[in-house]
């Protein structure tokens, strides 16, 4: 039987009751919604304002800008009284959020000059209006509330852009039986119509990721007061470089948790199973964000193994909060970071080799230093060896399995390591070996990191739509009906059917791809045979549009401390360059000559590494329209043929499809797909 909705908000209202929310059933419009936050307002802030001067506060605080309006709800303002005098003031209790006063409204009409909206449910917070709750009779989807909250934002002069209700940071819509949230943010990020990929809508989720979609029981997980004013204050992220208002999914929230309480209660180490694609950088920046201002903590290292990563992770974390992090150019600016006392320094995002040498006695630079007369780093880290240290490892199935691991947890015995994963490892896909007397074992996650803290796996993730399905179609040549899996394909037929097929797989070329092979050696036939393969189609057929094809493999190392490091990760391409090295080196320049002809760059393999980043930088202006680069796509690759690079850690949101002509198993083959 379908509940009536005022029967369904009756219900809601003594359920935040129940759970200590104060009933204002008085507060039925704007002037007492106003009048209420004034009283909350003076007292918080222990002033008397005159009228004049409280007009002129709503004036100031008052904006149609949300991202602006959710700053202000976070900090600290000034304001100017009549008679000159500063008042600095908080609109909330920000210290302790959950000494707040926390209200409950219904039906409150606010009335602006071209807007006249009744709002089924506000929650307030030192009356300011915080959520805003829109509910459905059962049957009727929640979407129609979330047409109408868009529609309500959409009209004219509305009061989220005139009134208190600028400061709504979530909404959330129900039928009693399926319950959603989203966050509140300016129109551009504001858009739920039929096209819209990505829509910004969670649904709540216990710590095994089962849902929590029942309004009642929604309510006491989520509208809990103190859980409430965490979910706002700790869990949403205010994403300066667009602008934007992000609330962290479930599992987000429980991962950053249980590292926060596993530090607090000093209780060893643990790694979080998140899967690639779920956002684990996010919570990673959150965590570390969170940290930053426990007083136990020394410092917080987010460490990752290459280099790319270094400069993909800063960037990310500069994104959440502008010049939150800064790029350690070498290990003697990662030492002087880690010495410093500047607060700004407490964060620091790190590659695990520039740690390595920092603590490394027999490095080049540490040998520098002694022939100078100087002190090596790792004595000059010796006044952090009793510190409490907490270090963030991405990608922790990888290079941390190395010596470099181990020194870090040697050094600073006081630290606590905390690693992050889309694949861990197991005994059933472990290689690295460790020994304990004369036994030995396959060495795995839990090995290093002792404890899962929580997981959310792909199943969990394809589930929820949070990654995109696999669909795995296998090529087999027509004329060879009975070929054997494991026999090689003719590198012209597999050339052939990706170039038949790829504008349908691609959306007409709105994605793009990668084509995984096996060496080196593959990976520069193919950028032959693709060459020549267009070449004819073109000269068949006029029409003919061209695939942007690139290469990238790593050259000979030969004693390149940059190309050595990105190596580390790449183990087929560091075995194929121990075979004719100046075979691959005459290769590559001839793949980076095709290159700088196509885009007008300037690249040679003594700057190979700005090369790759201009390769990653343009499979990611695939999610530009054509229409709005300056080169109207020109600068755009469909294809990165590829053997190690790329495969793992790179994130392309319109990177649709992985040609593989290579083995993969395992976590490769899971990284590699995700």
């Amino acid at each position: 039987m379908s509940i009536p909705e005022s029967q369904l908000e009756e219900k809601l209202v003594t359920k935040l009751q129940e759970l200590k929310y104060e009933y204002r059933p008085d507060i039925t419009n704007r002037a007492k919604l106003e009048a209420n936050f004034r009283e909350k307002f003076e007292a918080l802030n222990h002033v008397k304002l005159t009228d004049g001067e409280f007009a002129r506060l709503l004036d100031k605080i008052v904006t149609q800008d949300v991202y602006v309006a959710a700053q202000s709800l976070r900090n600290r303002e000034a304001f100017e009284r009549d008679d000159g005098t500063p008042l600095n003031f908080t609109l909330v209790n920000i210290k302790d959020w959950c000494k707040n006063t926390f209200e409950v409204v219904n039906q409150i009409q606010i009335n602006t000059d071209n807007s006249h909206h009744r709002y089924d449910v506000m929650l307030l917070i030192n009356g300011i209006p915080v959520v805003q709750i829109e509910l459905k009779t059962l049957g009727i989807s929640p979407r129609k509330a979330m047409e109408q909250i868009v529609g309500y934002k959409n009209d004219p002069g509305n009061g989220y852009t005139k009134t208190l209700l600028c400061f709504v940071q979530l909404f959330i819509v129900s039928n009693q039986s399926d319950t959603w949230y989203f966050a509140n943010n300016n129109k551009r990020h504001f858009s739920f119509d039929a096209d819209e990929r990505y829509l910004p809508i969670y649904q709540f989720a216990a710590e095994d990721n089962t849902k929590i979609t029942h309004l009642d029981d929604f309510a006491d997980r989520f509208l809990a007061k103190c859980t409430l004013a965490y979910m706002i204050s700790k869990y949403m992220v205010l994403l300066a470089s667009e602008q934007k208002l992000l609330m962290m999914r479930p599992y987000q929230i429980y991962a950053v948790k249980a590292i926060v309480d596993c530090i607090d209660q000093n209780s060893g180490n643990g790694y979080i199973w998140h899967t690639t694609g779920s956002g684990k950088t996010l919570t990673s920046f959150k965590a570390s964000t969170l940290l930053k201002t426990n007083e136990n903590i020394h410092k917080c290292l987010f460490v990752v193994d290459r280099k790319d990563l270094d400069r993909q992770t800063r960037e990310e974390f500069n994104k959440f909060q502008e010049n939150c992090v800064e790029e350690n150019t070498n290990t003697a600016a990662l030492v002087d970071r880690l010495l410093s006392d500047d607060y700004a320094n407490k964060v620091i995002v790190t590659t695990i080799q520039k740690l390595g040498l920092a603590l490394d006695e027999n490095s080049k630079h540490n040998q520098q230093h002694i022939a100078q007369g100087r002190s090596p780093f790792k004595q000059q880290l010796e006044q952090l060896r009793s510190k409490r240290m907490v270090f963030i490892f991405d990608e922790c199935h990888r290079s941390q399995f190395g010596e470099n691991h181990q020194a870090i947890r040697e050094f600073f015995p006081n630290s606590q390591l905390f690693g992050f994963t889309g694949t861990p490892i197991f005994e059933q896909n472990a290689t690295a070996r460790q020994i304990e007397g004369d036994v030995a074992t396959l060495r795995t996650t839990s090995d290093l990191f002792q404890h899962e803290l929580h997981a959310y796996t792909i199943t969990h993730a394809i589930e929820d739509q949070h990654v995109l399905r696999f669909n795995v179609d296998y090529y087999r040549p027509e004329e060879d009906a009975a070929l054997k899996p494991e026999k090689p394909l003719a590198k012209q037929a597999v050339a052939q059917a990706i170039l038949d097929k790829h504008d349908a797989v691609t959306g007409s070329r709105r994605f793009n791809a990668l084509l995984a092979t096996a060496s080196i050696n593959d990976a520069i036939e193919y950028h032959k045979v693709f060459k020549k393969l267009q070449a004819e189609r073109q000269a068949d057929d006029p029409e003919f549009v061209p695939l942007k094809v690139a290469a990238v493999f790593s050259p000979p190392a030969e004693g390149n401390k940059d190309v050595q490091q990105i190596q580390e990760d790449l183990p087929q391409e560091k075995k194929d360059n121990q075979q004719d090295p100046e075979a691959k080196k005459t290769a590559l320049k001839a793949i980076i000559d095709d290159y700088n002809e196509q885009y007008g760059t300037n690249y040679d393999l003594s700057n190979f590494d700005l090369y790759y980043q201009d390769v990653q930088q343009r499979i990611k202006y695939q999610q530009f329209p054509n229409l709005d680069l300056p080169k109207k796509g020109a600068e755009k690759i469909d294809i990165t043929i590829v053997v190690d690079m790329l495969l793992t850690g790179f994130d392309a949101m319109y990177l649709n499809t992985l040609y593989v002509d290579k083995n993969l198993k395992h976590h490769g083959l899971i990284q590699a797909w995700s």
